[in-house]
């Protein structure tokens, strides 16, 4: 319901009265379960301080990924959104989920499903949509995830900004989300940084991230052996890297496979064993990359380089995107093992073993 405004003023959004959070728990018997890696968080100010992040929420839509007992859930709602759209995996939680939809109502649809197979790209009304190059639409997707599946969704999300599909279709649609402090720390690590890493390259060329703030682990129920980083993502108008996503991702991953070694090697790994080492010193200096600079300390600029002169190889030869050098370490692997039961002499690996 709405508390009586002053005249010439909307009235501002307030929930009833309703149990606590705790109480909640304690009515449901809920319980938070470590095979989900799932953790509350009961404390109200630290709710209102994550949704806080996300912007201003009055009447926008907003979904929820992973409300669990519903802490975060009332802290949107108490934002003035338009619409909250609730995505919840585990069925413990929809009752709990139900009563808050109950009491605001006609602005909360509940969905017991997963989200990472949930089809996101209808999950809004179709006016809110805005072009790419606009300011982002009137849509934020908030959660405190559990961290078995936050790097997967991140993955996958970040995949979605580059097609421009899924809750990118309604344009720049942005994302509060918590993380490991670690992962939060790879997220957004600058070039030379220690926690420099795949995540820190996808995540970067695709988007501006922001670490707002760290929640100690004893906020949570039960407490995690971790402290937790909250995460702001804004899609780029332009990405960084301007190839398809697949290739930036091989390129990056490929690279980081050696993240201690100098680059080279982990981009040895793009190419068939024959004509290796000439293809990666051709890639290396179209690129101008140093050969000798470890993964960490490369810029986005020169990962950049590294996926557009990938990208002519690949136009050149379009076998060598479907290349996969663990399957070529797999068949050799295989190859040598049939060699030493026949008898014969078996091949040593160590040579072109990276």
């Amino acid at each position: 319901f709405c508390l009586m405004a002053a005249p010439g003023k909307v009235a501002a959004f307030r929930l009833p009265p309703l149990p606590t959070i705790g109480e909640i728990i304690k009515l449901f018997r809920l319980k938070a379960l470590k095979q989900l890696s799932q953790n509350f968080l009961l404390d109200l100010r630290l709710t209102d301080k994550i949704v806080k992040q996300a912007g201003e929420l009055k009447n926008a839509h907003v979904c929820e990924v992973g409300p669990g007992p519903g802490g975060i859930t009332r802290s949107i709602l108490s934002a003035g959104v338009e619409q909250l759209l609730l995505i919840e995996k585990d069925a413990r939680f929809i009752p709990g989920l139900q009563m808050l939809s109950e009491a605001a109502p006609g602005k909360v649809h509940v969905v017991h499903g997963d989200i990472l197979t949930y089809k996101m790209e209808k999950a809004f009304p179709k006016h809110l949509k805005k072009n790419w190059e606009d300011e982002p639409p009137d849509i934020h997707i908030i959660g405190n995830l559990p961290f078995s599946v936050s790097t997967p969704l991140i993955i996958k999300w970040l995949e979605n900004i580059s097609k421009r599909d899924g809750p990118f279709t309604y344009g720049r649609t942005q994302m509060t989300l918590t993380f490991q402090k670690e992962v939060g720390e790879r997220l957004t690590a600058n070039p030379g940084s220690n926690q420099r890493s795949r995540l820190s390259i996808m995540a970067q060329h695709l988007c501006t991230v922001e670490n707002c703030f760290i929640i100690p682990g004893q906020a949570f129920v039960p407490k995690p052996e971790v402290d937790v980083a909250v995460v702001r993502f804004t899609p780029l108008v332009q990405p960084k890297i301007q190839q398809p996503f697949e290739l930036v991702e091989k390129v990056v991953r490929s690279v980081f496979q050696f993240r201690r070694k100098y680059c080279f090697r982990g981009i040895e790994t793009l190419f068939p064993e024959n004509g290796r080492l000439k293809r990666t010193e051709q890639l290396m200096m179209t690129a101008d990359v140093d050969p000798t600079l470890r993964p960490f300390q490369l810029s986005m600029s020169q990962f950049r380089n590294l996926c557009n002169a990938y990208r002519k190889m690949c136009d050149e030869d379009p076998s060598l995107f479907v290349f996969n050098y663990r399957e070529e370490l797999r068949q050799k692997k295989t190859t040598g093992s049939l060699l030493g039961s026949t008898g014969q002499p078996e091949q040593t690996e160590d040579k072109n073993q990276l």
